[in-house]
Order: C-alpha cells, then structure tokens, then sequence
C-alpha cells in the first residue's frame, strides 16, 4: 500500500472537512484572499467563463469555489433524446451495470445495492446503465439535470471521506459505496433515474437547490426523506445541487430507458450539457 493511499485510511476524514468548511466560509480578505489565489495557480483555474470574473471580489473561498457561469458559457444538446453530461469535469467510468455491479476500475467494483443503501431499489437498475463524472478543483462545481424529472426521495447514506481522485478509485476497494453521499431519486418523463452527490476529504458540504445545505451535518444513520407530493420538477439542465470542493456525480438509469452511452474513456474531459447518451 502506497503512502498516499495509506494516509486516506489514517486521516481523521471529518476533522478535516468540518476545519475546511470553516476556512472556506471565512471572510477575512488575507485568508479568503491567499485561498482563492493558491488554487486558481494551483489549478489552472479559468475564469473567462465566470458570471464574475475577479476573483479579488467573492466576500468567502466558498463564493468563489461555487461560482456561477456567465449566461450562455455551457449550452444542452439540443436533441430532446440526449441524456445530458450534469457537470464539467472527467469521466471517471461509464456503461453498463452488470447483474447489479458498478465498474470502479480495474479490478474495483461496487453494488447498486450497497451505493444506494437499498436494495429493493437497486434491483430497478439492475443491468441498466451509470455514468462517473470526477470534479477536479478547477472545474465549475454546480451539477445540473441530465433529463426532466421530478424528486421522489433523497437519501443522506453515512460513510468515510476519501479522495475521490482516480488514484483512490484504483486503490481503496468499494470508494464510492464507503464515502458520505446524498442519493437523489427522480421521476422522470421515461422512468426513475437517480442522481447520487458523492462526498470526499475536504468536501465540505452538498446543497441542493430544494432544501439547501444537505452534507454537512455528516450522518450517523441512512436518513430518508420523502419529497412526493411536494411539487420538485426540474427542467432538464436546470442546477440540482452543487459541491463546496470537487467530488463525484454519479448517474443510474433503468436498463429500458437508455438505447447507449457515449464510449467515453476514462479520464475524457466531459463538459456540462454534452450528450453522455441516448434515450431509447
């Protein structure tokens, strides 16, 4: 085992995300300052696209980290039957899911029944399809609808909060059914779907655009809430949730809805609104 992947099982995962939402929400200018300069360096940040583009001007670390994009800078694919791309970044996997089993990497794997803490559930996703889209620290951090649908439940699974980087995905075994994650089920126009908003070490919190802030507080036990009847319809490519530091997005759909994915290799840059695949 690897220093890297060995810190990741030693690191005090809540400590340190609890100590980063505060750094990130703090406006004191040095701080808030020296943030948002050492990862627009670090990362090559670009931030033509952004509805603001100073970065002197966001009051908090976490105002810029959550920046909105300028009117226009990412549009849908316009085909009604494409099954849009929910957030800029890199595809860390995609395809089918096989008698229930999630591909992670090689030789990785996990189970819709553990990832969505329910098994009846999972059974509906079977052998149906899933896509991994990886957030990196430079990319635009609000994650959208990839189809029309309306919220059914979402679900708060408790867990671990390791790094969601590729090497992780290649090193800690079932990472993505272990981490903290908010488990988003829809209704849509051709079937349930579900969006799952994954947590990682210094991701500090999930909201969503129906109740706000959703991680933190972490879990201690699966919490479920029930959204029928409360009229949460959003558009396809309409904003669903955002993260306050990069992480994973990843989709599960029926096996009858979907006609193909796109064959996107992984680590392919991926931008929000471009066809990941096709409606059957």
């Amino acid at each position: 085992m690897s220093p890297a992947v060995l810190l990741q099982y030693l690191l005090p995962h809540r400590l340190l995300s609890s100590l980063a939402y505060r750094l990130a929400r703090s406006e004191w200018p040095p701080l808030k300052r020296w943030l948002i300069r050492t990862v627009v360096r670090r990362f090559d940040v670009d931030l033509a696209e952004a509805a603001n583009p100073d970065p002197e001007s966001y009051p908090s670390f976490n105002a810029f980290f959550t920046r909105p994009l300028k009117p226009g800078a990412r549009v849908a694919d316009p085909d009604p039957k494409a099954v849009l791309c929910p957030a800029d970044g890199r595809i860390a996997q995609i395809g089918r899911i096989e008698d229930g089993r999630i591909f992670q990497a090689k030789g990785q794997h996990f189970t819709a029944a553990e990832f969505l803490a329910d098994e009846v559930k999972a059974e509906t996703y079977r052998d149906g399809w899933f896509a991994n889209v990886y957030l990196s620290p430079r990319d635009y951090h609000r994650v959208h609808m990839s189809l029309k649908g309306t919220l059914v439940e979402t679900v708060h699974v408790p867990g671990r909060l390791f790094s969601v980087a590729p090497w992780a995905a290649r090193a800690i075994p079932r990472l993505f059914a272990r981490n903290e994650r908010l488990v988003c089920h829809f209704e849509g126009e051709h079937g349930p779907f579900v969006a799952v908003m994954v947590g990682a070490i210094l991701v500090s919190g999930v909201e969503t655009v129906w109740s706000g802030e959703e991680i933190p507080a972490y879990a201690d036990r699966v919490v479920r809430k029930d959204w029928r009847g409360h009229g949460i319809t959003l558009e396809r490519f309409a904003e669903m949730a955002r993260f306050n530091y990069g992480s994973t997005v990843v989709l599960l759909f029926p096996k009858a809805m979907l006609a193909s994915m796109e064959a996107l290799a992984a680590e392919t840059p991926v931008t929000l609104g471009q066809r990941i695949g096709t409606l059957a």
